[in-house]
């Protein structure tokens, strides 16, 4: 039985205020103990930033260039992702276990690249979440588009499912064919996922005005790597936009499909956590490169 005699016990600080610091992510504070650790999974808190790599385009393009072997071409990279986005068939099929970084649920789903992509549905239920351990769930947002209604009702419901069990929710604002990608429209898509409880947003950088993006998103913005660019152009493209405010980036293409993607993805992280100029990248990315050439010829 413990001892009830607690007179020993003298070291209140009585002068020194309770520390309550406030939590490192924007929009954030007033978020529960578990969203908030879940978080920390997914953003880097020395940091505040994030390398998401995705790799969830099979649910709509199935083995794209660079997907064809998940266990040969992804499994070695991660240890370098602060998180992956991928689907829950992935996650069990080809993941270790003892991947320890945040894991980021491709939620919504439905046609393939053959059909109407914005006419998606919810793809996953809050249980199956819970029991793959994620620490978000992904939903695409067509603002502007066709079904615009529909995916902000899959987003809506699953921000009320995440917020009962203390998952985040990312989304993620896709923009059809026929839309322009400017400040204009980033701010109206971002500010809406924002505005409905969204936890964090993922969108596009654009060249005029990304920082007004980011300042009218009262929640943090992830920029996706779009198409496949040269790397030093990629490089580029993530130092501007974590330059401008952007709290890291979802990057798939841009890695997986690179000339030598272990030395990207390290590339990519030395511009969002350490603040690389692009020439420091770019000469990181060649000179891993390099080493990995040198110890394939031997």
């Amino acid at each position: 039985m413990a001892d009830k005699d607690t007179e020993s016990a003298r070291n209140y600080q009585v002068g020194v205020p309770a520390r309550n610091e406030p939590f490192f992510l924007k929009g954030s504070n007033h978020l529960d103990w578990g969203l908030q650790n879940r978080l920390s999974q997914i953003f880097n808190p020395r940091s505040g930033r994030t390398v998401m790599l995705a790799f969830d385009h099979g649910y709509f393009l199935g083995p794209t260039s660079g997907l064809e072997r998940i266990d040969l071409n992804i499994v070695p990279l991660t240890p370098y992702a602060d998180t992956l986005m991928l689907t829950r068939g992935i996650l069990r099929t080809s993941i270790p276990p003892t991947y320890t970084g945040g894991i980021v649920l491709r939620s919504s789903g439905g046609p393939s690249i053959l059909k109407e992509l914005s006419n998606e549905e919810i793809a996953i239920s809050i249980d199956e979440a819970i029991r793959l351990n994620a620490a978000a769930m992904a939903v695409q947002v067509f603002i502007g588009g066709e079904y615009e209604t529909k995916s902000i009702h899959n987003l809506t419901r699953l921000i009320d499912l995440g917020n009962q069990h203390g998952i985040a929710t990312l989304g993620v604002t896709a923009v059809g064919r026929d839309m322009v990608r400017d400040a204009n429209y980033m701010r109206l898509a971002t500010r809406i996922c924002a505005e409905l409880g969204a936890t964090y947003v993922k969108t596009y950088f654009v060249e005029q005005g990304f920082d007004t993006v980011v300042a009218s998103c009262p929640v943090p913005i992830v920029i996706a790597g779009g198409k496949k660019l040269p790397e030093r152009e990629a490089l580029e493209l993530a130092f501007n936009a974590v330059d401008q405010g952007a709290c890291g980036v979802d990057m798939g293409r841009n890695i997986f499909q690179s000339e030598c993607p272990l030395a990207m993805i390290q590339a990519v992280r030395k511009v969002v956590h350490e603040n690389a100029r692009v020439q420091e990248a770019y000469d990181y990315y060649l000179e891993i490169r390099d080493q990995q050439d040198s110890q394939s010829l031997k």
